[in-house]
């Protein structure tokens, strides 16, 4: 079995593969009493008791995640960015990448035609990191690293053979190959003099990015450089609008964009699919069910309000919240976070173009 780092579809089977590539289950909840954990939204790790133990002590721990300027940013993306400012808040130094040349050189000209338009994507996706509250300090930008930086990423090359690079993604994409030697150098490159120095490393991703987890881990260890070996915890992705799908660029209806107006909110939750019954009068005597409800979904990974989000839930399974209602508190919800993030972002776009253009 191979997972699509690359690819648009969501991750259903647990279990199958926690089993079939050695995932441990998340057992740390107890750690913070934020939302992110009180809701097991954290479904896996690899390596996190050097973490937690850097957490409870106090120590020096690391953070690295990022995205690729692919194109706008959606909720999805929120939920990376919400886990990145709770484990810098948790004590982690942390750098956040923005992965122009990755998204340039790993997808087809249709979808990025130059460099130049994945750094314009760069400008935007920064804009929205620094509204949605991370320190532009702690941002960067690949094209726009040290030179320390790309002779690292170089070494590494020299660590993955074609024969571990086709077991592990399933082909030998050029691009792809380029991009993965540029994602390690992102994840183990904090731990050079350089930038932090040597210390255990921390970075957040869904299950259909493990294929890069196992190969930083494996190459950690045959570069000639004093490293820990990273670690890794696994949130559920968050899913599309659509059913069997997670939320993606490429596919605009199923997912809440950051830019997106008051209509395109309306319209798209309205469309989206729910755990409701054929009927009104069946959904009364019977009561929905939120938990494959993607309305519901959205204010799991996003309403930081507990009692609503368990008020929501008991009064969807009892019938006394029908899916009209749900849909209208949830499109509120929405757009009143995006009107606010929408002042943010104007307000952080010409900081966000010095970023890129430094």
């Amino acid at each position: 079995m191979t997972l699509d780092a690359w690819g648009d579809f969501k991750v259903d089977d647990y279990e199958h593969v926690f089993k079939e590539f050695g995932l441990s289950k998340f057992n740390y909840y107890d750690l913070t009493e934020h939302y992110l954990f009180k809701r097991k939204i954290i479904i896996a790790e690899r390596d996190f008791d050097k973490i937690a133990k850097a957490i409870k002590n106090k120590t020096k721990f690391l953070q690295m995640t990022g995205i690729a300027s692919s194109g706008d940013l959606h909720f999805g993306h929120k939920l990376n960015v919400d886990f990145f400012l709770l484990f810098k808040k948790l004590g982690a130094k942390s750098k956040f990448c923005i992965s122009d040349i990755d998204a340039y050189i790993s997808r087809d000209d249709k979808k990025m035609s130059s460099l130049e338009q994945s750094k314009e994507n760069a400008v935007k996706n920064i804009a929205d990191l620094i509204a949605l509250g991370i320190s532009p300090k702690d941002i960067y930008v690949q094209s726009n690293k040290e030179k320390e930086y790309y002779t690292f990423s170089y070494e590494i090359s020299k660590k993955i053979t074609r024969n571990m690079f086709e077991a592990i993604y399933g082909h030998v994409d050029l691009g792809k190959v380029g991009a993965v030697f540029l994602q390690l150098a992102d994840i183990l490159h904090v731990q050079l003099p350089f930038m932090f120095g040597k210390a255990p490393t921390i970075t957040g991703i869904g299950l259909d990015q493990d294929p890069h987890a196992r190969l930083t881990r494996d190459v950690s260890r045959k570069v000639n450089y004093d490293l820990i070996t990273p670690s890794f915890f696994y949130f559920q992705h968050q899913s599309g609008l659509k059913e069997g799908k997670k939320m993606s660029k490429s596919e605009p209806d199923t997912a809440i964009f950051l830019n997106d107006t008051e209509k395109d909110v309306k319209k798209k939750i309205n469309k989206s699919f729910t755990g409701g019954r054929d009927t009104v009068e069946e959904q009364k005597q019977k009561g929905g069910n939120p938990d494959i409800c993607k309305v519901y979904e959205m204010f799991k990974f996003h309403q930081p309000d507990n009692n609503f989000l368990e008020t929501t839930h008991d009064e969807c399974k009892k019938g006394k919240l029908l899916c009209g209602e749900c849909k209208q508190n949830c499109i509120k919800f929405l757009n009143e976070f995006l009107a606010q993030h929408k002042k943010k972002y104007e307000k952080a776009l010409p900081l966000a173009k010095k970023i890129v253009n430094e």
